[in-house]
């Protein structure tokens, strides 16, 4: 072995393997680049990217951790998530949820999102 050599497993390691998905279809509307990272609470990310949040609600990337998912302005990318695992607790990001993701606090989360400007919250 060399010092600081990488040697990978023979198989295949599948992530999140028998979580359910859903794949959006997301556009960037701002004149901006936009990068979203693995973990995030998709329903609360960037306003300026127009997808269905309500069903966002409660969802991450699936992708690695770590990763991400960038989108050039205008450009519109298919992306697949999954469910926030653990607790299923959301705190922070754009404070729109702050608790558990019950199906019964969706159309809280929606209206604050539309009442801050959030495309794909009912505009």
């Amino acid at each position: 072995m060399i010092p600081g050599e990488v040697v990978y497993a023979g198989d295949v390691i599948a992530c999140n393997r028998g979580r359910d998905t859903v794949v959006l279809s997301v556009e960037n509307t701002s004149p901006y680049p936009v990068y979203v990272t693995s973990h995030y609470h998709f329903f609360e990310v960037n306003k300026r990217l127009r997808f269905d949040r309500r069903a966002a609600y409660g969802k991450r990337l699936d992708v690695p951790s770590g990763g991400g998912v960038r989108w050039e302005p205008g450009q519109t990318v298919e992306v697949p998530l999954i469910d926030v695992g653990g607790a299923r607790r959301v705190h922070g990001y754009q404070g729109f949820v702050n608790g558990g993701l019950t199906e019964s606090h969706v159309g809280e989360a929606l209206a604050r999102a539309r009442a801050r400007g959030f495309f794909g919250a009912g505009e």
